[in-house]
């Protein structure tokens, strides 16, 4: 199987004199009281991460040495990915932990992790600290804040330097809950409102802290180590592997989406193609969900909530209805929020399954019709397979069904529409190139021992001849990459859109005795030798792209593995597109410049980026009302 996405964390050790040092001046500085109990690491994690360890040094792709270098990378990335924002941690917090920097790499190997507990334990300290905090400063009353006072709060802090006292923190949170007060203040609601809403809110995420467990710290530090490695390579803890299929379509009963968290927010990935949400098409990628109601009951808040525990709220029975309170992607803060229904549904196999219709289109005194499939995702019923079930469901034989109903319609050209579609099986990958060559390669295959696999097509028979273009987009990934890849390579048809995810790089899942363990084992190769990895496929012809490469796609992954080529498969290109590309391109940009919903795209899409640059929100209520 070939598809998208991925999240991690790692740990430590120091010499006994050190330890005994640092220790005192942590419990020194642990001065605040706490509702709960410190988490310590048990003999079974210890014995997973030696065991991830070692997985890790035999199988991984890329055979990093885990080393000092290596330890400060993980270093680095285990407070990232606890305190990306530098909202928490105090500057001395990070100057004390500097022992570990070195030390993780053999504190890894012995599956040693104190340090990495040491470090998540003061981190739920200073996350108590601010959450006690706000909850006192929202104590004194909303109506007490001054709403005219010219002031501002810093949208993104991951480059701002660490806090150096409490009394900067305490300012930073200040203005964070301010903003949160004003936001709601602008969509309408009363102080007396705020201050309930906002009440709830912190203080449910102070309760979810005191339910943290031991598991939740390991994952943590776990996968800010593999992550080092590459952004797929990821352990699950037990109750993760459980929810494996939140990372597929939340359950079999659901709204079909992929959610991660990022910093407080529940963000969504993307949508599983002819899921319920993708059909209400209220949902977009790159959404926050802030709130989840069930029917008409009221919302409950899930700032801060831990992913399984929002995820826990938006599963329901088949029928049901979910209602979410968004912050649209693009949006700089909640000012925009948006409620948004959703009728909860199992996604089925024929929903995801390809689909045709046809599109009758006037040139000049020429009409030509137009068939379009659109296939969600690469599938095949390998249990009805191995059945022996002649009717068993695969992309191949729904696509060359559904070719041969166009063709008897006598279409005049075919599009296959890939966007948003994430991957899937790479066999039917392959096979469905074969639909449109006769014999020969479709994709290479490159192991972590060098190895190199070339994969193809032998059957010569080719079900469709005619003008075919391939639609992508920023979320077309893996399988989807390949078969597009191999159209280009082949010049058997046009590319058109925007340029791919660039995920090249095939996993595994491996049994631990505690969790899971996914695994970047292989990567892929086109046949003209290029990777699809990081760069993904450019499009012949292309289209506005409305999802901004620097946030969505492999090369927006922290550690994503690099752009490579090895020596081209033997293959016979159809036809040389690149004398005819410079003026099909000049037509296309032609229109777009001049067709009315391609300038709204456009327009929209500035908008979008001229949001994102902006550095700092406006604190002034009056300033808010205007904009």
């Amino acid at each position: 199987m070939s598809g998208l996405f991925s999240r991690k964390h790692v740990l430590a050790t120091v010499a006994v004199s050190s330890l005994v040092v640092f220790s005192a001046v942590f419990a020194k500085q642990a001065s605040a009281p706490t509702n709960y109990s410190e988490l310590a690491s048990s003999k079974l994690q210890s014995r997973t991460t030696t065991s991830v360890v070692e997985l890790l040094d035999d199988m991984h792709y890329e055979h990093r040495v885990l080393n000092a270098t290596l330890s400060s990378q993980v270093f680095d990335r285990y407070f990232k990915d606890l305190d990306g924002q530098h909202a928490y941690f105090l500057a001395s917090d990070l100057q004390g932990f500097e022992v570990y920097r070195k030390t993780f790499d053999n504190a890894l190997k012995k599956g040693d992790l104190k340090g990495a507990f040491l470090i998540y334990n003061r981190y739920q300290q200073r996350v108590a600290e601010r959450l006690n905090f706000v909850i006192a400063e929202l104590d004194k009353g909303v109506d007490k804040m001054d709403f005219a006072k010219d002031e501002a709060l810093e949208v993104d802090r991951e480059k701002s330097p660490w806090a150096a006292n409490r009394a900067e923190l305490d300012d930073l949170w200040r203005k964070r809950l301010k903003a949160a007060a004003l936001s709601l203040r602008l969509t309408g609601k009363s102080d007396a409102d705020i201050q309930k809403t906002l009440g709830k809110r912190y203080k449910s995420q102070l309760n979810n802290l005191y339910r943290t467990k031991s598991d939740d710290a390991f994952q943590v530090f776990m996968n800010s180590f593999t992550e080092t490695y590459d952004p797929h390579t990821e352990y699950f803890s037990p109750r993760t592997e459980e929810n494996f299929n939140i990372n597929m379509s939340l359950s079999l009963e659901g709204i079909g989406a992929v959610l991660q968290n990022e910093d407080e927010y529940t963000k969504v990935v993307r949508l599983v193609p002819a899921g319920p949400a993708d059909k209400a098409g209220q949902l977009k990628t790159g959404d926050r969900i802030v709130a989840v109601a069930q029917g008409d009951q009221e919302f409950v808040d899930v700032v801060g909530w831990r992913i399984d525990e929002v995820v826990d709220l938006i599963r329901g029975a088949k029928g049901t209805t979910v209602r979410l309170q968004i912050i649209p992607a693009g949006a700089v803060d909640e000012t925009q929020t948006k409620a948004i229904s959703i009728v909860r549904n199992t996604v089925k196999l024929e929903d995801q399954a390809a689909q045709k219709k046809i599109l009758t289109i006037k040139r000049g005194e020429e009409t030509l019709k137009i068939g379009v499939i659109k296939l969600p995702a690469f599938y095949a019923d390998f249990q009805g397979m191995q059945a022996g079930d002649p009717n068993y469901r695969s992309t191949t034989r729904d696509v060359k069904k559904l070719i041969n109903e166009l063709k008897a319609e006598k279409i005049n050209g075919l599009v296959l529409d890939l966007r948003n579609n994430g991957g899937g099986s790479l066999s039917e990958a392959n096979s469905l190139v074969g639909l449109f060559i006769g014999t020969g390669p479709t994709v290479q295959v490159k192991n972590a021992n060098g190895k190199v696999e070339v994969l193809g097509d032998p059957d010569p028979s080719v079900i469709y001849s005619g003008p075919l273009a391939v639609m992508v987009n920023r979320l077309s990934a893996s399988a989807a990459e390949i078969f597009a890849g191999a159209i280009q390579d082949y010049g058997r048809g046009l590319v058109i859109g925007s340029t791919t995810f660039g995920k090249g790089t095939v996993q595994s899942l491996r049994d631990l005795e505690y969790g899971q363990l996914k695994l970047t084992e292989a990567k892929f190769y086109r046949i003209s030798g290029a990777s699809t990895q990081h760069r993904g496929v450019s499009a012949d012809i292309s289209f506005p792209n409305v999802f901004d490469e620097a946030d969505i796609g492999e090369s927006a992954l922290p550690n994503a593995m690099p752009w490579d080529t090895i020596p081209s498969a033997r293959y016979f290109p159809y036809q040389d597109y690149s004398k005819r590309l410079p003026a099909l391109r000049q037509a296309s940009e032609a229109r777009q410049a001049t067709d009315p919903d391609f300038r709204y795209l456009n327009e929209n899409i500035a908008l979008a980026r001229e949001l994102k640059k902006q550095e700092s929100l406006s604190l002034i209520e009056a300033r808010g009302n205007k904009d």
